[in-house]
């Protein structure tokens, strides 16, 4: 299992996905300092923002198993269609949930200020954008081609 040469470590197309979504979640950091003018390291650790390191994970499996596997075999077609399902749902439905998350806590605000509700935040910062899952599929693309070998 841990032999350097058979086993997991030998795992291009693992260390290679991997590679992305370290990568994306460290990229992270660096464009909401370039966007808020602010260092938040939590980012290193959450959802949503630039690069969508989730679709670096799954873009970089789905490429590197069509490097490996062939890009007409039945791996390939697998891979693909879990991307895809990842990625809708990271610029979908997290996205969407995203915002009624933000428009709820306005909700809650308003009525905090009157006293009727705690002030307790839903987090709304979920999903990403199309531009955050094209720059996360690039970046997994990317990794997969450098790293994987036939």
């Amino acid at each position: 299992m841990f032999d350097a040469k058979t086993g997991l470590f030998a795992n291009r197309i693992l260390w290679a996905s991997a590679l992305a979504w370290i990568i994306a979640q460290v990229l992270k950091v660096f464009t909401s300092l370039y966007a808020d003018k602010r260092l938040d390291w939590s980012k290193l650790v959450g959802a949503g923002g630039m690069p969508s390191s989730h679709t670096a994970l799954v873009t970089s499996l789905a490429v590197g198993v069509g490097i490996r596997e062939g890009w007409n075999s039945t791996m390939f077609a697998l891979a693909v269609g879990f991307a895809l399902v990842v990625m809708y749902d990271a610029a979908g439905v997290r996205r969407a949930a995203g915002k009624q998350a933000r428009v709820l806590n306005q909700i809650m605000e308003a009525m905090a200020h009157s006293g009727h509700i705690p002030t307790t935040k839903l987090r709304e910062l979920l999903g990403h954008t199309p531009t955050e899952v094209v720059a996360g599929a690039i970046l997994g693309a990317a990794m997969a081609a450098l790293l994987v070998k036939p």
